[in-house]
């Protein structure tokens, strides 16, 4: 859509133009919602997923950070937030713009989280929203889908989180 943006290898999109770093599909407080189900993850997920989010937004120091749903893995996700990871978040937030935008997992952020929330944003024509639009639409970046990509080399197989884009949209890796 004649926008620059950079990849970043942590799944996270810079837009230098208007200093915003976007990620999606954090899920934070996957393995607690697990845990009650009695299902055992490993219980550091969410500091694990906060690290490397501030580890991205060191990188590019952006004055936004627009997080494009299911940024919590379920609706009481928030209630679950340890005192510790709260504050990390809260850290994070300080001296930039912050916009939760509402996913499937997560349609109502509560307000103890900071930020604004939004069921999708559009800046500069780009429309950002957490699924991607049914049909022919462009000028959309959306997450949800968890792209990936498998890759062989040398008789290995691996497979990693991507970015998949067509050049008119963009869905985000997880």
């Amino acid at each position: 859509c004649g926008k620059a943006f950079r990849a970043d290898f942590s799944g996270a999109l810079y837009w230098p133009a208007e200093d915003a770093l976007i990620v999606a599909d954090l899920h934070l407080e996957k393995g607690s919602s697990f845990a009650r189900k009695g299902v055992m993850l490993p219980p550091y997920d969410t500091r694990e997923t906060l690290n490397r989010l501030a580890e991205a937004i060191d990188r590019f120091d952006a004055a936004t950070v627009i997080a494009l749903g299911d940024s919590l893995h379920d609706a009481t996700g928030a209630a679950r937030l340890t005192a510790e990871d709260r504050e990390s978040l809260r850290i994070l937030q300080e001296d930039r713009e912050w916009i939760w935008i509402t996913g499937n997992h997560d349609p109502r952020i509560g307000e103890g989280l900071g930020g604004h929330v939004r069921d999708d944003l559009t800046v500069e024509g780009l429309t950002f929203r957490h699924i991607p639009s049914n049909g022919r639409v462009t000028h959309e970046i959306a997450g949800h889908l968890h792209p990936a990509a498998r890759l062989s080399l040398h008789g290995h197989s691996f497979r990693r989180p991507c970015f998949v884009a067509n050049g008119l949209r963009l869905v985000m890796p997880a």
